[in-house]
């Protein structure tokens, strides 16, 4: 889970990689599910510091390299108006919603540190929490799904293209590393 957790948080790509484990996990061990919503809490808080780091260290200039023209605009309008709020939302919000890219704008534009990694920890740990709620609660559907081919393609989709993704990114950095050694 803390693994995961910082990959989560990350700039890396993978999503929903916390979430089916999360729930796969305290569907079957209900007992620890509140262990599992720590773990992937303080996973994600660890993967949102090396998140802010970059950010920090790339300021302005690096946001405009990574993220769209209109993407960052719509990003830099919500935080810089109210940070502490999007950086909630953000934590707090399903998969699909643009965690990684808020941490690193809000980062970006210097945000305090702390400030920013206790949003991120109270409101990821709510979030991990209630899914592990939910897992208990619907546990025995969750496990009869999760065993059937269909679920099992779906995972194994999910990993194949967070490996894509991830190695996208990574070699995305390498080219603009070396773009900016050669000018």
């Amino acid at each position: 889970m803390l693994f995961l957790g910082i990959l989560d948080a990350s700039p890396l790509f993978f999503p929903l990689g916390i979430d089916l484990l999360l729930v796969a996990l305290a569907a079957q061990h209900h007992d620890r599910w509140l262990y599992y919503a720590g773990m992937a809490a303080l996973g994600s808080i660890a993967g949102c510091f090396t998140t802010d780091w970059i950010g920090r260290e790339g300021g302005q200039a690096g946001l405009e390299k990574r993220l769209s023209k209109r993407r960052l605009r719509f990003i830099q309008k919500r935080v810089q108006a109210r940070s502490g709020v999007a950086l909630a939302i953000a934590s707090v919000a399903p998969p699909g919603f643009p965690f990684t890219p808020v941490v690193f704008v809000a980062a970006a534009l210097k945000y305090p540190r702390v400030r920013l990694l206790g949003i991120v920890a109270v409101f990821r740990f709510v979030r991990f929490s209630i899914e592990g709620m939910l897992a208990i609660h619907f546990g025995p559907k969750i496990s009869r799904v999760a065993e059937g081919p269909i679920a099992q393609g779906v995972i194994f989709a999910v990993v194949v293209v967070s490996l894509v993704g991830s190695m996208w990114i990574i070699s995305s950095w390498v080219r603009s590393s070396r773009r900016t050694r050669r000018a």
